[in-house]
């Protein structure tokens, strides 16, 4: 769980470059987030697809997601664009995807050396410098942004600004959230920036994070209707389904993989725990 040294970050500089390098610049109007919780202008949006332009978030179809491992889920848009998030490339590489998101905390959320084919890698940091890192890409039909928020440092005990990022995925009239290695409670200021979330993917560890009150607090303010929990199974799930059960109902899924519409939201707010997570071994 250490942070990243110089070398690492000079590597992960280039692959910044290396997916969005190929994207286009638009030229015409900014498509705006369906997401936000109030209206803004968007900063310049980058397409990694020419039919991007033409109409980037008009297929009302079913997404896909899967989990895959840890942290990373596997989402699979109406126009077959591929996503992994908190990539490491222990999970969710095969079929190699698409695009990949990563966050800094540890070596299982990201990696130095993501598969050549992957078109787009969007590191959840910025390599080069403490300022905050801003992504707004479009990918066929999905609109991919992201809310950063600091994270511990391993090795004084302090904060890093800036050094985690929710990233968040709009495609096909749904908001589908991530919110990364999370380790503080968030402000008015960071909901305002996510705006709606239909699905979250929470981090469920209780302490690698944040605690279990704290992330219950977090999830019910966000009040999404479909929670997908992630990061540690077993009996450190279960603490924070107990904390939950009031308020959400509890699903167990058959399966790893969720296949959704924004019609099949369910009406009160589930969290939906994956085979492979519920899993005791």
């Amino acid at each position: 769980m250490r942070a990243l040294t110089a070398a690492c970050l000079a590597v992960l500089s280039g692959l910044v470059v290396a997916g969005p390098a190929r994207a286009q610049e638009p030229g015409g109007e900014k498509p705006p987030s369906q997401c936000l919780a109030v209206a803004q202008a968007l900063p310049n949006v980058i397409y990694a697809s020419a039919s991007a332009a033409e109409n980037p978030l008009a297929v009302p179809d079913a997404v896909t997601i899967t989990f895959a491992g840890h942290s990373t889920y596997r989402i699979e848009t109406p126009a077959g664009v591929t996503i992994a998030t908190d990539f490491s490339g222990l999970y969710g590489a095969v079929p190699v995807p698409r695009v990949v998101t990563m966050n800094r905390a540890h070596t299982s959320h990201y990696t130095l050396t993501p598969d050549p084919a992957i078109e787009v890698v969007l590191p959840g940091w910025d390599p080069e410098s403490p300022s905050p890192v801003e992504h707004h890409v479009v990918v066929d039909d999905v609109y991919i942004r992201n809310v950063t928020t600091d994270i511990r440092s391993w090795a004084d005990g302090g904060m890093i600004p800036d050094a985690n990022s929710i990233f968040i995925f709009e495609v096909a009239g749904l908001c589908i959230g991530h919110l990364g290695h999370l380790h503080h409670a968030l402000t008015d200021a960071h909901y305002a920036e996510i705006g709606r979330l239909d699905i979250v993917m929470v981090p469920v560890d209780g302490g690698l994070t944040l605690s279990h009150t704290g992330m219950a607090e977090i999830t019910s303010r966000l009040r999404s209707s479909i929670v997908l929990p992630m990061h540690l199974r077993g009996t450190v799930l279960d603490n924070f389904l107990s904390k939950m059960s009031g308020e959400f109902a509890i699903r167990y899924m058959d399966g790893n993989s969720l296949t959704i519409t924004v019609r099949d939201l369910p009406k009160r707010p589930t969290i939906m725990v994956p085979e492979n997570l519920a899993f005791r071994g």
